[in-house]
């Protein structure tokens, strides 16, 4: 299984592909970040600008064709401190499934720390004490404190680099006044958490975040043992932190970018957040830190994990998004699996001895095949009409990897399933094109008598042999059990098949008397036909 996670942030835009393994462990396939200040001016319960909404989604626009490049089953994605402040963060949301299709949920400080929580103990070696995660973004800052297993304590705080540098950063070179206002200003809001954790004590401080990897870089330029385009899992003396500190609070903006290891992008925020992360740890009474690329976004993909075990090992079943897609739908409206899969293997069987009538592809034995498995979902709503039932979930499940036109055409097979035909003025019908018609014509008539072909829901029709007899043509019916049912229900229902045949068709189980057939048993009426 593939999955893309987008960490819509309030300084960046950042998104991951991984590939699910089989052990639920998963390895990043392709990421990519934008940072398009989405949270500039709009914290403290302001309004997102037109210029940074039209941006981010404009990002998310050209992150979601990468995922779909990539062949992913989902997009999960999150919307932080930016989104849930802003007065037009519903507006925002909206647009952006409006224009993109991706749907985002907002998620509360809280939420957002364990998830951090989750992936940097993921990231990091946590396995033997207690870890304190740092996550410090553009609106807020999250700290947790817990093991490998859960964040017993996490908290988010109103301390990101865009509020923190928007309300204190006045000067360039930072003022000595600023600096003693934003470190008093994190000692208040901070300071009580700090002595709390301090006290419960930890044997790890773990810091994500682009800022924190920022300063990580700065720290650790030309002193790094092994040549790596990462500085994940390196540790950061907490007096090499403070030097850090010292050095970017002390340069203006022309010298910051020249500093070895700064992303440019980060040189206006770069000084707020190094004083920040510096009294964190220092009111914490760290001794150093551990460096970890994993954060929101790694946290998104494991609590999916986590909750989607079946789903996963679904993914190994049917590695085929389409043919997954089709069965997570049955199994969503609680379909009869044994049933379905033997109308399906009935249906492809008649299919495959009429080619030469039909003329018909794979394609459409693709449509056919999904249609027999899909056949008896509406029965999920109500069995009377089911098969129209089945029509409309088929229509509005969600089925990936198809085009409209195919979901179309499976979904007019399946209700074509039972009693009555489709009109030639059937508006869906008129809509598909001539081959997709056809497709649906023939695909109706064989998944009607391949239906019929299981009245009993028994599975007890092994193989059915179509062979000519004279003019017309006889359908011979190989069961291990009773099958009068089926053949009774096949009589009923042969009127489409014959009709493209062009010819009667006689139905008989192999072995049994011609004449003098004994009358079948009752259908069972609670089974979906």
């Amino acid at each position: 299984m593939r999955l893309a996670a987008i960490d819509i942030g309030t300084n960046s835009i950042h998104m991951i592909v991984v590939q699910v393994k089989a052990d639920l462990s998963f390895e990043i396939v392709d990421r990519e970040k934008e940072m398009v200040r989405l949270g500039a001016g709009g914290l403290d319960g302001r309004m997102l600008s037109r210029e940074a909404i039209e941006a981010a989604i404009e990002t998310l626009g050209r992150f979601k064709q990468l995922a779909e490049s990539r062949q992913v089953d989902d997009i999960l994605a999150a919307a932080t401190s930016a989104v849930r402040e802003a007065r037009n963060g519903g507006e925002f949301l909206k647009a952006v499934a409006a224009r993109t299709g991706i749907r985002p949920r907002v998620i509360s400080g809280v939420e957002e720390a364990r998830l951090i929580h989750e992936a940097a103990v993921y990231g990091v070696d946590a396995s033997n004490g207690t870890a304190v995660v740092i996550d410090i973004g553009g609106g807020s800052m999250e700290v947790t404190l817990g093991t490998a297993v859960e964040a017993r304590l996490a908290r988010s705080f109103p301390l990101g680099v865009i509020r923190l540098t928007d309300k204190y950063v006045t000067t360039d070179p930072l003022s000595k006044g600023d600096e003693r206002r934003i470190v008093k200003h994190v000692r208040t809001v901070f300071g009580g958490f700090a002595r709390q954790v301090a006290a419960a004590g930890f044997t790890r401080v773990v810091a994500t975040s682009g800022t924190s990897l920022s300063l990580g870089e700065i720290a650790m330029a030309g002193r790094r043992l092994f040549d790596s385009d990462s500085i994940h899992h390196t540790r950061i003396p907490a007096k090499t932190l403070h030097r850090v500190r010292k050095q970017v609070v002390g340069l203006d903006l022309p010298r910051r970018l020249k500093l070895p290891g700064l992303d440019a992008r980060r040189s206006d925020l770069v000084v707020a957040g190094a004083v920040l992360l510096d009294t964190v740890v220092r009111l914490i009474g760290a001794r150093e830190i551990t460096l970890c690329d994993f954060a929101l976004r790694e946290g998104l993909i494991l609590d999916f994990i986590g909750r989607n075990h079946r789903r996963i090992a679904r993914a190994e079943r049917y590695p085929d998004i389409r043919r997954r897609s089709v069965v997570e739908l049955g199994e969503r409206c609680r379909w009869y699996p044994d049933h379905a899969e033997h109308v399906a293997r009935i249906a492809l069987s008649l299919f495959d001895q009429t080619r030469g009538l039909h003329r018909l592809g794979d394609r459409a034995r693709e449509w056919i095949e999904y249609a027999a498995l899909l056949h008896d979902i509406g029965g999920h709503i109500a069995y009377l009409n089911h098969h129209k039932h089945s029509y409309y979930l088929i229509r509005e499940g969600g089925l990936r990897g198809f085009d409209p036109e195919e979901i179309e055409a499976i979904a007019l097979i399946a209700r074509a399933h039972r009693r009555g035909r489709l009109k030639k003025s059937n508006r869906s019908l008129v809509s598909l094109p001539p081959a997709a018609r056809r497709a649906v014509v023939v695909g109706g008539a064989l998944l009607r008598l391949a239906e019929s072909l299981d009245r009993s829901h028994g599975q007890v029709v092994d193989q059915v042999e179509l062979s000519r007899v004279g003019r017309d043509y006889r359908l011979r019916l190989r069961a291990h059990g009773p099958a009068e049912l089926e053949r009774w229900a096949a009589d009923r229902h042969r009127a489409p098949f014959e009709k493209l045949l062009g010819r009667p068709v006689a139905v008989e189980v192999a072995g049994e008397p011609r004449e003098g057939r004994p009358q079948p048993p009752a259908p069972r009426p609670h089974q979906n036909n």
